[in-house]
């Protein structure tokens, strides 16, 4: 029996070829590359929620690694949003688009950040933090946030709050001759 990759390209030529979806296409599969979303979250006063983890230095925004379950970039975001903050996300837009460069000991990753608009002051009363990751939160302006953030986060966060569209980056950096 032909056994099934998650592409249907790859399936249809292994399935003729009576072989695996690898060896369909002379062992060459698809790359594994692990997806982390985050979330810009505002206040009413345009405040940006950052968070402060237990498990590494400095703080960060709301958001995690993609489940590899099938789960999708925006079902991400929106778990890790309610897993960390027990606030319910129900629009978001994607504004940057992001990959972390791999390494001797590093899978090259893909960082997707929707902005997911302005809290109401009851929402904002209600976010209640899971300890266990996160041991405070606050909102702060976006110009002292950058001075709290890690680098590429912070880098992520200013692209996604600088314009309507979705920007592509590559470490947090603009790429040349990509628009």
């Amino acid at each position: 029996m032909t056994p099934v990759s998650r592409d249907p390209l790859l399936d249809a030529a292994a399935a003729l070829a009576d072989v695996s979806a690898a060896d369909a296409l002379g062992g060459w599969s698809p790359p594994g590359i692990p997806v982390s979303t985050g979330a810009i979250i505002l206040d009413d006063a345009g405040d940006l929620l950052i968070l402060k983890p237990t498990y590494k230095t400095g703080w960060t925004i709301p958001g995690g690694i993609m489940e590899a379950d099938g789960e999708s970039p925006w079902d991400a975001c929106r778990r890790e949003v309610l897993e960390e903050t027990a606030l319910v996300v129900e629009t978001g837009r994607l504004v940057c688009v992001d990959t972390r460069p791999g390494t001797a000991t590093r899978t090259l990753g893909l960082r997707l950040l929707f902005h997911c608009g302005v809290l109401t002051q009851q929402q904002k009363g209600s976010i209640r933090v899971q300890r266990e990751e996160v041991s405070q939160f606050r909102f702060v302006p976006a110009e002292d946030a950058f001075a709290l953030l890690r680098g590429p986060i912070r880098r992520r966060v200013r692209a996604g709050l600088a314009g309507s569209g979705c920007r592509y980056l590559e470490n947090g950096r603009p790429v040349s001759g990509v628009r």
